[in-house]
């Protein structure tokens, strides 16, 4: 189950007539940045929740009622704060923008942190709306090359739907980024995690969208690979 996003932000920006002022930016992209994690998780995670709860044991119901919810929540959250803070939500949207020169290098490390912090905050605050322990470790196991492989086709996909649709207007961004989503919970074995930050939440929660900590490591290098199997066709849509 995937996730994150979109335009880049603070890419060169205006000169600032003091230091003051983009410090000031900067700080809140990277507040925006954290809350617009933290909303994702509590979307990827509550739908979980509440699908298995409402689903009579039907797995394949509950995964398409998650993916419907993800999406639906990644198309508001691009479209409300993509205009501050890009709406990455993602590690790995981060890390590309970077690595195509849509993004400062000094910007990178405190919008990473700001995902993680956010991504966890979100699922404890899922927990706390279902009324379950705040701290807990997934027992879902997700390992495997079949698994692997498949976070690598979902990340690789994701960036090239993020950076083939900069040529429109940023709602075409935020609509088809859902779309994909919620096309990849279901051809892609992973579920489609697509996502460091969402990746390391999800070994916090031991629910529908939970995966095993163990696990955790193997799934980030195979999202960390997708990027840099991605790197020449974004660079190749920057021109």
């Amino acid at each position: 189950m995937a996730d994150g996003v979109t335009t880049d932000v603070l890419v060169r920006p205006a000169p600032a007539r003091h230091a003051g002022a983009l410090v000031h930016s900067l700080t809140e992209a990277v507040a925006i940045e954290c809350l617009a994690t933290a909303f994702l998780l509590i979307g990827v995670v509550g739908s979980g929740i509440m699908a298995e709860r409402l689903c009579g044991g039907n797995v394949g119901l509950a995964l398409l009622v998650n993916a419907i919810a993800t999406g639906g929540a990644l198309v508001a959250l691009i479209l409300a704060f993509g205009p501050r803070s890009g709406a990455h939500m993602n590690p790995a949207v981060t890390l590309a923008a970077a690595l195509t020169g849509g993004l400062r290098w000094r910007t990178v490390p405190v919008y990473v942190l700001a995902q993680v912090v956010g991504a966890i905050i979100g699922v404890w605050v899922a927990h706390v709306m279902f009324e379950l322990p705040v701290l807990q470790f997934s027992a879902h196991v997700r390992t495997g090359i079949g698994q692997w492989v498949a976070e690598v086709v979902a990340t690789l996909g994701l960036l090239a739907t993020i950076w083939g649709c900069r040529a429109h207007d940023a709602p075409v961004t935020a609509f088809a980024v859902a779309a994909y989503i919620v096309g990849a919970y279901w051809f892609t074995a992973s579920t489609s995690f697509a996502n460091p930050a969402v990746t390391i939440a999800r070994g916090l929660t031991d629910t529908f969208a939970g995966i095993r900590p163990a696990d955790v490591p193997g799934f980030i290098l195979a999202q960390l690979a997708g990027v840099g199997l991605a790197l020449p066709l974004l660079r190749t849509r920057r021109r």
